[in-house]
């Protein structure tokens, strides 16, 4: 009873949202008067978009049923399970992109917080402001545009995964669905590209190479900058041991291992 009401409360907040976004892209034009060629262009323009994004029931259905939209969405070719993946590679991965991720539901305030000084401390972007969650919810189902509507569904749906999947769940659709650059989606092709071998064989200091790429790929990536992937290496080992995942001298034995690349 209580998540059927969660899940009307979540529909009529998606659907304020949405009619919300697109009375703004609808109604821009008519409050600054402008003339009939500009709100016919940009009428058609809201149109032809409007084709190209899913439908307010399809958004809806992914909220009722979500496992159904969720499986529709993964590779089940190329998925490998978490029982699969070394411990050190999730530990990597929380490390820099959610360290909070067991403490919270979807999202997180005092996270988005915390990695904004950080960064700042730090000269670069060391730690992400989004949820892994929230993260997952974009490579499924979302765009990369920063409308306000975008934001709100992201939120809404990261939320409603919380309710429906566990942790370990998230985190084993997230290693599978990220991004690791060297057209590699998921860690099961990322771990065969970069070094050649299953994700079970992946060394500390593998683990925490590939931890580094989701931040920014084609920068990152061994084979367009070796050195760069290092020194992003280095700053995931340090995170590391910052939130007490591994030990220091962990951390700087790994760093100085060679990387063995696959090509």
């Amino acid at each position: 009873m209580r998540i059927g009401r969660f899940l009307i409360l979540l529909g009529i907040l998606f659907l304020g949202t949405f009619l919300w976004a697109a009375g703004n892209s609808l109604l821009s034009p008519l409050s600054t008067q402008a003339p009939v060629k500009e709100l016919t262009s940009k009428i058609n323009q809201v149109r032809e978009t409007a084709k190209e994004l899913p439908s307010l029931w399809d958004r809806m259905y992914r909220i009722i049923a979500l496992k159904s939209a969720v499986d529709s969405k993964l590779n089940k070719k190329t998925y490998v399970p978490l029982s699969d993946i070394p411990l050190t590679l999730q530990q990597a991965i929380i490390a820099v992109e959610d360290n909070r991720f067991y403490r919270h539901v979807g999202f997180d305030i005092e996270g988005i917080i915390r990695a904004a000084l950080v960064n700042m401390q730090s000269g670069e972007l060391v730690e992400g402001g989004s949820t892994i969650t929230q993260q997952l919810v974009k490579n499924l189902f979302l765009t990369n545009d920063r409308t306000m509507g975008r934001k709100a569904e992201e939120l809404i749906l990261s939320i409603a995964m919380e309710m429906r999947y566990s942790k370990e769940e998230i985190m084993e659709m997230y290693l599978n669905t990220i991004y690791f650059g060297s057209n590699a989606y998921g860690i099961g092709p990322a771990t065969y590209v970069y070094f050649g071998k299953t994700p079970a064989k992946l060394t500390l200091a593998e683990s925490a190479l590939l931890a580094g790429l989701p931040n920014a790929p084609s920068l990152y990536s061994p084979y367009e900058d070796l050195k760069a992937a290092k020194e992003r290496q280095a700053i995931v080992l340090q995170t590391m041991v910052r939130h007490g995942f591994i030990g220091p001298n962990q951390a700087q034995e790994a760093k100085l291992l060679p990387i063995d690349l696959a090509r």
